[in-house]
């Protein structure tokens, strides 16, 4: 791997910006920078659930992280999804991410045709990894999506030997005992991307020292007091910084989860995302209104 740094603090899981028309919004990304910046956010996740992968393009994924790498300017680490459940596919993201100047990739597992052993999760991951040879590789795992469990701890044991530059997990499952592991294994050889917003504090006492979360675009000071307060020592503050996260979950979930309630934050706070792809149900007018007065209530400050 060419210049590896592990990754450390908040790393946004961005939003893919549509226009009116529903195509993808380039023009919104150097804004959409510039708010990750100011926020003190250290890197950005381009492409992954948040971004609504599974519903862009293979060009239209390129044309994301080309502009993303553009405007983040060296000021974000810019890490790339490139999981597909085609190999080709994916191997042909991976190539473009490391030509295009990206900071590190990331791949889900496939799964529609879905790999039973650790053996066929490795394999998969070989070639793609194998494309993009110069940058870190993670293992985005990610089982309420996929309905793949395979132990993680151990996919890290095998990939290793064939993947070099397998760095370590995105870890968005809220197995603690397994995150546990893997951040224990041979003493903390891999990283792990903590990636369930609403327990980060959990994350961070098992050692854990970047995150990403779609909740970071657009509540950033919580989680930076939370990483503070838990590198003081500060569990008071830390838990009760954590429960003013929970809030929010709760409000995303009522609107539908963290990409069609979280973009529509987006939207409210003045980055224009526009509407999720079908089959996420469009955001009408008359909930836009209900999001800001729970939002209200829970105390959130719009920029």
């Amino acid at each position: 791997m060419k210049n590896y740094q592990r990754l450390k603090g908040l790393i946004a899981a961005t939003f893919t910006p549509f226009d009116a028309h529903g195509n993808v919004n380039l023009a919104i990304i150097d804004q959409y920078a510039q708010l990750m910046v100011d926020s003190h956010i250290s890197g950005v996740f381009v492409c992954g659930t948040s971004g609504e992968s599974a519903s862009l393009t293979l060009e239209e994924r390129k044309a994301l992280l080309t502009q993303w790498v553009k405007s983040a300017n060296g000021r974000l680490k810019v890490i790339a999804h490139v999981g597909s459940n085609s190999q080709p596919q994916a191997m042909e993201l991976a190539k473009h991410a490391q030509e295009t100047g990206a900071d590190a990739i990331a791949a889900i597992a496939p799964n529609f045709f879905k790999p039973v052993r650790i053996k066929d999760l490795v394999d998969f991951f070989v070639p793609v990894a194998g494309s993009a040879p110069e940058l870190p590789f993670y293992y985005y795992n990610m089982p309420t999506m996929t309905g793949i469990c395979l132990p993680v701890n151990l996919f890290l044991q095998e990939g290793k030997k064939v993947i070099p530059n397998l760095a370590g997990t995105k870890f968005t499952h809220n197995n603690l005992m397994e995150m546990g592991e893997c951040l224990a294994l041979n003493n903390g050889e891999f990283e792990v991307l903590h990636g369930y917003d609403e327990i980060l504090i959990s994350g961070l006492v098992l050692g854990a020292v970047a995150a990403v979360g779609s909740t970071y675009n657009y509540f950033p000071s919580v989680y930076l007091g939370i990483l503070d307060a838990m590198e003081k020592g500060d569990l008071a503050t830390a838990r009760k910084l954590q429960m003013k996260s929970i809030e929010l979950v709760e409000v995303i979930i009522k609107y539908g989860g963290g990409v069609r309630g979280g973009k529509a934050i987006m939207n409210l706070i003045g980055i224009e995302c526009g509407q999720c792809r079908l089959p996420i149900t469009p955001f009408s007018d008359k909930e836009y209104l209900e999001l800001k007065e729970d939002l209200d209530k829970i105390g959130f400050l719009f920029h």
